[in-house]
């Protein structure tokens, strides 16, 4: 017997542990676009965070990212034995595209006031190498299979499955009063303090069927920071970020071969180049975009070389496009992630407003008149210093020369011009006074 209350009273102290009495609350933050530096980072996450000890809550502000990142992601929370709360914060972040997916998975589902979720439909990204058919017929692939996902992971957590396929369809958009409206989401709250007080004592359901209360009368927040160098393969990891260091790369190289021995230039130019290859692993960016970035790249650059009146600048300038609206993949894997065409534009226009005004000013160079040696001689005025019968003496740029005159006896005194350079001897005229007259 008394064994038997012995028991009970060891059960009763570990129920009330699970239930939150000193449970430990890890924070990670999802910020910029989801890649597999995220997936990583939230995965390790989990393995640190195990029910009854500990809970995870994850700060959303995204504008989306890759599906497949995002499918994993969805997949572990899905999966948790961990009960997960999803937050958008702070004021004005956003749960956009991949990132409204992770917030409806998530057990709890809350935002902060001045928040937005939705706008999930896939962007579309050409290059594909199909027609206008084709692109038609992925999109609705896409967005059908994408539909079918959200939908399902709203019904499993028993939230609006309407508007959830109206996100994807239409790229429908909610505020954190509509979304808690439409039963989208579960609770707004201003702060992670105000959340904490809102969600205690609400209940979960974990994968495994279990029905857990979640108690937060004594609770350790840590937040888990994500690694400087997973920081910086972050940062690369956005497409825009990424195409940056391409053309950072270009400019630093093409002034390290013009300027030889800057070596700075030529050290940053192959660092950027690094990193961007190195996102070139993450992202799924196209073979073909790349090389007509290349080719739209060295024609600008042979246009400064050869004279091509124009061509090669026009066909680096619409190589450069073509090939930067080419440079991410389309595809399933890709429907959130995209270059942004303002920045697309605006490096294009920079590139080749750059070199075409390297063009004019070697074509200014080759036209302008030669100051030096014997090129630079030829037109200058000067004075005869001695009668010029053929030869003489003349004066020009301070200096005295030998002089042979080509257009008769010139007196001393008179002004000449040079009409010829033949070693250390001028080749000169009477020159032209005013009105003509010689």
């Amino acid at each position: 017997m008394f064994l038997f209350f012995l028991s009970l009273l060891l059960s009763s102290l570990t129920s009330s542990r699970a239930y939150g009495d000193s449970l430990t609350i890890y924070k990670a933050d999802i910020k910029g676009v989801i890649n597999p530096v995220t997936l990583k980072y939230i995965s390790s996450v989990f393995e640190r965070a195990k029910w009854p000890d500990s809970i995870v809550l994850i700060t959303i502000d995204t504008p989306g990212g890759l599906v497949s990142s995002m499918r994993s992601i969805v997949q572990d929370i899905l999966n948790s034995s961990t009960p997960v709360i999803a937050y958008v914060y702070p004021r004005g972040a956003r749960a956009a595209s991949a990132g409204t997916f992770i917030l409806l998975s998530a057990h709890i589902a809350a935002m902060a006031p001045g928040t937005t979720v939705g706008a999930a439909h896939p962007v579309t990204i050409g290059g594909g190498g199909g027609g206008e058919k084709e692109d038609k017929v992925m999109e609705g692939k896409v967005v059908n299979d994408l539909v079918a996902l959200i939908k399902a992971i709203a019904k499993e957590r028993g939230r609006n499955e309407r508007w959830a396929e109206m996100a994807i369809r239409t790229s429908a958009t909610l505020t954190a009063d509509e979304a808690l409206k439409e039963g989208v989401i579960d609770v707004v709250s201003s702060d992670i303090e105000s959340l904490i007080k809102d969600v205690n004592g609400r209940s979960v359901k974990l994968s495994s069927g279990e029905v857990v209360k979640l108690r937060f009368d004594n609770y350790k927040l840590v937040e888990v920071e994500m690694p400087w160098y997973h920081k910086i393969l972050h940062l690369i990891g956005d497409p825009n970020i990424a195409y940056i260091l391409l053309f950072i790369g270009f400019y630093a190289l093409i002034f390290e071969v013009t300027h030889p021995g800057a070596i700075i230039p030529g050290v940053i130019g192959v660092l950027c180049l690094i990193l961007f290859f190195f996102s070139f692993q993450i992202l799924p960016f196209s073979v073909a975009g790349l090389v007509l970035v290349f080719l739209g790249i060295l024609f600008l650059v042979l246009e400064l070389f050869t004279t091509s009146y124009g061509v090669l600048t026009v066909g680096g300038a619409i190589s450069l496009l073509l090939g930067s609206f080419m440079l991410m993949r389309p595809g399933e894997e890709t429907p959130y992630l995209k270059i942004s065409t303002g920045l697309i534009i605006g490096i294009v226009a920079a590139t080749v407003a750059f070199f075409g005004f390297a063009l004019s000013l070697a074509l200014y160079a080759q036209r302008r008149k030669p100051v030096s040696g014997k090129e630079g001689m030829i037109g200058e005025k000067g004075i005869a210093k001695t009668r010029i019968s053929p030869t003489g003496t003349v004066m020009v740029h301070g200096e005295l020369w030998k002089a042979v005159s080509l257009s008769g006896d010139i007196e001393e005194g008179e002004m000449i011009e040079v009409v010829e350079v033949d070693g250390l001897t001028l080749k000169v005229k009477k020159a032209e006074q005013r009105g003509g007259k010689e």
